[in-house]
């Protein structure tokens, strides 16, 4: 059996499709349940339901053996696993952002950057030799700049509309995000036998192969 760690909602709906269309009887996934644990009727796979940031941390101390996360969570959690494959879903970009005038702050001293990816905030800056001060926030990044919080804000940007509505714009796109595949190292090894096959055949439905 192949233990599955995965975040609960859009993301398990794409993997649903992915692993069914790879010959999984994976229709568990779509679903409308409350429970945290499923598996599949053969008992082949049992999918665990965490909350995306934690799905490095199960994959990593083996609960599961493989996992899908964003590569932002992954950035940021910076996990010892291997990443197996991009699966070129939830596409989305890790930008700065902030009011139109904040772009000439960007490389100035003392920026203050809001964010919830601290980790790869100070990882970024770090390299750039950048004097910032980071502030951590859970949710409403956009409201940093509103406020006077902070300077810019480094969060995921997918369509844009929460920032044009708050008249804040893309300042720098520093990362491409989507889902990973991600697998515990142990479980590479040992459930080889089952892991590769299933990435094999995900390659060849997303055209990687």
């Amino acid at each position: 059996m192949l233990n599955v760690a995965l975040a609960k909602g859009r993301l398990a709906e794409s993997c649903a499709d992915i692993f069914i269309k790879c010959g999984i009887r994976a229709e568990v996934l779509k679903e409308e349940t409350r429970k945290l644990v499923l598996e599949t009727p053969d008992g082949a796979f049992k999918f665990f339901f965490v909350k995306p940031a934690d799905v490095p941390t199960y994959v990593e101390y083996g609960i599961a053996d493989i996992g899908v996360v964003g590569k932002d969570t992954l950035l940021e959690a910076d996990a010892d696993l291997y990443e197996m494959l991009d699966l070129g879903f939830e596409k989305c970009r890790l930008s700065l952002a902030g009011f139109p005038d904040a772009k000439e702050k960007l490389h100035g001293s003392h920026l203050r950057v809001a964010t919830k990816y601290v980790n790869l905030a100070k990882k970024l800056f770090l390299t750039r030799g950048e004097d910032v001060e980071i502030i951590k926030l859970n949710g409403s990044i956009e409201l940093a700049p509103l406020t006077g919080l902070a300077d810019v804000i480094f969060d995921i940007v997918q369509s844009g509309g929460t920032l044009r509505a708050n008249g804040l714009v893309v300042l720098e796109d520093v990362f491409d995000i989507s889902a990973r595949l991600i697998a515990n190292k142990v479980s590479l090894k040992t459930k080889a036998a089952e892991i590769l096959p299933l990435l094999s055949e995900m390659k060849k439905y997303i055209g990687q192969a």
